[in-house]
């Protein structure tokens, strides 16, 4: 906690106001819609989260798996440039994603965000391929094109190759700090211990950074303010008190 408020300050990762976060496997249905994949132990694509850094400290690794991986955004972009041009330029075009049901006032269950913004001198990447599939399930929702959904393949496929993609684990007391606008991470999933008290579990933080980049004007509908080093982002909705709940 100490480390990230040097950095920024922590915003609420989900409707509970929780600033300080627990990535542990809770049970839930991973295939359902509206589960937030880090209560799970499935597999979690790779993605940004609605912040500009993500910190974690690991307590507890898994029994086996749960590798954390990341890749650059701005690599990718810049390989469907020069690979795909056609796509790239559906990437900076706005996808529709869901919130999973937790809605900010005043804002809708869906709302439309490109993957890829060139803003500002500076490439900045936003991607949940889940929240976009997520919002696939409504019915007001557009279907995807089939040059849609090849261009989402080819950020995924780009991510998961090893000229691009750095595998870690996570070892207690290990630490990892994430610039979200140019980094994806994604994990494996993992099979935990029996024992309650060694379960994998990692603290997390999301932080407005004290400097943080002027974003895009599309990052208003997540964010809330997009100018540089204000306090943004995190999960706002109705009747939120922050807290930092030291269990899951």
């Amino acid at each position: 906690w100490i480390i990230g408020s040097r950095i920024g300050v922590a915003v609420p990762q989900n409707a509970q106001g929780h600033v300080l976060g627990h990535v542990r496997d809770l049970g839930l249905d991973p295939n359902a819609p509206m589960t937030r994949i880090y209560t799970t132990a499935a597999r979690q694509e790779y993605h940004t989260d609605s912040c500009d850094i993500v910190a974690l400290l690991c307590l507890c690794g898994a029994r086996s798996g749960g590798a954390s991986a990341i890749a650059s955004s701005t690599t990718i972009w810049n390989e469907v440039l020069e690979q795909r041009p056609d796509l790239a330029k559906i990437l900076t075009e706005p996808f529709h994603t869901d919130r999973k049901g937790e809605i900010p006032p005043g804002k809708q269950a869906t709302y439309p965000m490109p993957v890829f913004h060139d803003h500002a001198g500076e490439i900045t990447g936003v991607y949940a391929r889940s929240f976009i599939e997520a919002a696939q399930t409504r019915p007001d929702t557009p279907g995807h094109t089939p040059l849609q959904i090849e261009a989402l393949d080819r950020v995924d496929g780009l991510a998961e190759s090893d000229a691009i993609r750095l595998d870690m684990e996570f070892r207690p007391g290990d630490m990892q700090l994430l610039h979200n606008h140019q980094i994806l991470h994604a994990r494996t999933s993992y099979e935990d211990w029996p024992e309650p008290e060694r379960k994998r579990h990692l603290l997390r933080l999301w932080l407005s950074a004290h400097d943080g980049r002027e974003l895009p004007h599309w990052f208003a509908e997540r964010y809330g303010s997009i100018a540089r080093g204000t306090v943004r982002g995190g999960i706002r909705v109705d009747g939120q008190s922050l807290t930092a709940p030291l269990e899951p």
